[in-house]
């Protein structure tokens, strides 16, 4: 009876044994890669990547991406270079600059997003037949000096033949999050804002847009990810898989409409409605914003330089085949 009672305790110990070592082989193989994001805004001007969150893209691609909000490119970069970031979303320039400082780890971009600037010029009044010329005479709460949105607005500024600061008065002083609040107090004639901010002020009725930047400016590499260099050689793997999961956003926003896209996205905008984020993304989609692949080209490359050194903020022209890695790009393309 002993040998019995002895062996049924060993199969019972056997069989849990057995169980363990599944579960833990299983928890193994779907154990997630922790990746931290910081974005320079939240914005539905990202939506392909708040797509690729909201369907478990980045998950099916065995990345666990913690996302936090740097509110402006340098705190961004700042993030990215400390450490407390392993990737960030951020404009081109910031990159550049860090190049230009002659940082040896300087960050590298290995995908872009966006391909428009994603701003739009909002007016006091409603101004159905709006032009550049417009603005001249009037004062424009910009960006911050050396930022890709007040870049992008001295380049179109000066392609309309208007002079900043001489023609009209820029308003450079307002931190980002307080421009919006700063124009609704009486500041300013125009204000450059960011969707959904752009929208929530004409939905409030405390301005009109007017205008957009990305139609304006032409297609620019506006926003993209980087890493540090050291970052992208010791984690490909990750590197690659975040692209893969990126791409699939971009696939997604491109084959489905924008009402379709506001219903995913719209955990990401608690404060807003579908039918508000319908609005919002269809402007973006007929401005062709968002890029059909991650593929960052040399044409976009030489454009963005152009225009800092038409803003005076290129200290040096920076090679492409320096900053901008193509690899996994061009392997998580379908």
């Amino acid at each position: 009876m002993k040998k019995c009672k002895s062996a049924i305790a060993l199969f019972l110990t056997g069989i849990l044994s057995f169980s363990l070592f599944t579960a833990c082989s299983k928890n193994q193989e779907t154990a997630l890669v922790p990746v931290r994001l910081n974005e320079v805004v939240h914005s539905v001007f990202y939506a392909p990547q708040y797509v690729a969150q909201e369907l478990g893209f980045f998950e099916e691609q065995g990345l666990d991406v913690s996302v936090s909000i740097g509110q402006g490119a340098d705190k961004s970069m700042t993030a990215l270079l400390s450490d407390s970031a392993d990737i960030a979303l951020l404009g081109t320039e910031a990159g550049i600059y860090v190049y230009n400082e002659g940082k040896e780890d300087y960050p590298l971009a290995f995908a872009q997003l966006t391909q428009r600037a994603g701003n739009f010029i909002v007016s006091r009044e409603p101004e159905p037949n709006f032009k550049w010329t417009d603005v001249k005479g009037k004062s424009v709460i910009g960006g911050r000096i050396g930022g890709m949105p007040e870049l992008v607005l001295e380049y179109v500024l000066k392609q309309n033949g208007i002079t900043p600061n001489e023609d009209m008065e820029l308003i450079n002083n307002i931190s980002y999050t307080s421009t919006s609040g700063a124009f609704v107090g009486n500041i300013g004639d125009y204000t450059v804002e960011f969707e959904p901010t752009a929208t929530a002020l004409e939905q409030q009725n405390n301005g009109y847009i007017v205008a957009s930047l990305g139609t304006a400016s032409g297609y620019v590499p506006y926003t993209v990810y980087m890493a540090t260099s050291a970052y992208i050689e010791q984690n490909p793997d990750v590197i690659q898989k975040f692209t893969n999961a990126i791409q699939k956003g971009q696939t997604w926003v491109k084959e489905h409409s924008s009402a379709e896209i506001a219903e995913v996205i719209l955990p990401q905008f608690p404060d807003s409605d579908k039918e508000t984020l319908t609005i919002i993304i269809d402007r973006y989609k007929q401005q062709d914003t968002w890029k059909e692949n991650t593929l960052f080209d040399k044409d976009g490359f030489t454009l963005i330089q152009d225009i800092m050194e038409q803003g005076g903020e290129l200290s040096g022209r920076v090679p492409y085949e320096d900053m901008i890695v193509t690899t996994f790009s061009e392997k998580a393309m379908p």
